[in-house]
């Protein structure tokens, strides 16, 4: 087990003795509750909704995926790099459920979002790393993460909730794209803003000059 895996695996299953202990309240404090950020201004439930479970079942089946997935990214991109994409995927499908879901009253708990984000860069990583479902059927990762992907999308738009977060899940996997893809998206965009930019320039400078064109080259 990786050393930041590890301190995840430890922090939540203290957080979620703290639960048991202090109640339903305090998943209305510390759990999403998208109301209460827009109106009280919340913020930091953000962050904290990660390390909340519903149940013993969810605690476990969400660390398991961590264990699963998470050591062996946390091995390829190392501590630091692991953790700041955990949170990035985590605070980022958090950001999503609020603004899709603006007057949602109801806490969303669970790290699910930051762990179909982790799903996502391990199918990216390991593209044809072999996956055995229920230990018996093999599926290359890249097919693994495609299927959960369209499931997400799928209960989304058609608003099969049943007490899961699909929007959270989405989130967790488009901030991962986002992440993995930075560097190049970053490019387009100032190459587009660029190429906007003197456009610009190149019409005003019709403009000084009464519509006419010269030789000279704008840069």
């Amino acid at each position: 087990m990786t050393p930041m895996v590890k301190r995840l695996l430890i922090i939540s299953g203290a957080v979620f003795l703290l639960q048991a202990i202090s109640g339903y309240q305090m998943n209305l404090i510390f759990g999403l509750v998208p109301a209460l950020v827009w109106h009280k201004y919340f913020v930091w439930q953000l962050g904290t909704y990660i390390f909340l479970h519903g149940d013993l079942f969810h605690l476990l089946f969400n660390l398991l995926a961590l264990w699963m997935f998470g050591c062996e990214l946390e091995r390829y991109w190392g501590p630091k790099i692991f953790l700041k994409y955990f949170f990035v995927t985590g605070i980022g499908a958090a950001l999503c459920t609020v603004f899709i879901t603006p007057n949602l009253s109801i806490p969303t708990i669970g790290m699910s979002g930051a762990i179909y984000g982790i799903l996502l860069a391990y199918g990216w990583s390991f593209p044809n790393r072999l996956i055995y479902i229920y230990l018996l059927f093999p599926i290359k990762a890249k097919h693994f993460v495609m299927i959960f992907g369209a499931i997400e999308l799928y209960a989304s738009l058609v608003g099969t909730g049943g007490g899961i977060a699909h929007i959270t899940h989405l989130g967790g996997m488009v901030f991962g794209v986002v992440y993995l893809n930075y560097p190049r998206i970053w490019k387009y965009l100032y190459h587009h803003y660029m190429r906007w930019k003197w456009l610009r320039l190149k019409k005003r400078h019709k403009g000084v000059n009464g519509g006419k064109d010269d030789d000279r080259t704008i840069h």
